[in-house]
């Protein structure tokens, strides 16, 4: 395992510390909201070392290549869940932002398993959009755990990128399993 991959690693171990914030966070426990605040900023940090550490050092694996983005999943959908009206905090998602961006997830993983299905094997690659909506979301949830009100407009542009990335890797999916379909009717 290299560093990128132990980086990767440690964030997908920190969300049930982040986790455990929101659940136990109360109005008079504000030092949990700071501390999952804390932990989600380490995550958003290792977020962007650990892909710069593999491409730097040339560390690129399979391994990571699954680690990243699944790292990159728990922590935002731990986020949006638990971040949603469910929360005790002040400022949170309204649960459409919570379920427009779960959804996505949730079709981009089933896609992912269809795919692999298909053709036993599975190139996973971040997109430009893909990389925006990362980064928008956890904008938005920063900005929910410090009660700032700039999280409403940020929580728009998550949104509107999380669907457009959405819509782009949906196509994309179809594109690979339709080019496997059309090389095997053809051969």
């Amino acid at each position: 395992m290299n560093v990128a991959n132990k980086i990767s690693t440690f964030r997908i171990l920190s969300v049930p510390f982040f986790v455990a914030c929101l659940v136990y966070y109360t109005p008079e426990k504000q030092f949990l909201r700071y501390l999952a605040l804390s932990i989600f900023l380490l995550g958003v940090i290792s977020d962007g070392l650990d892909g710069f550490i593999a491409r730097r050092a040339k560390l690129q694996s399979k391994a990571g290549l699954i680690l990243d983005p699944l790292g990159d999943k728990l922590l935002l959908m731990s986020a949006f869940i638990f971040l949603s009206p469910i929360s005790r905090m002040g400022l949170k998602f309204p649960l459409w932002v919570s379920f427009i961006v779960i959804s996505r997830d949730v079709i981009i993983i089933i896609g992912a398993v269809v795919i692999y299905m298909v053709k036993q094997s599975l190139d996973v690659y971040p997109t430009r959009w893909g990389k925006l909506t990362t980064t928008s979301q956890m904008l938005s949830v920063i900005c929910v755990l410090m009660q700032s009100h700039a999280a409403s407009v940020l929580w728009w542009i998550a949104v509107v990128f999380t669907v457009v990335s959405g819509i782009d890797y949906v196509k994309r999916g179809f594109k690979v399993l339709y080019a496997l379909d059309n090389r095997r009717i053809n051969s």
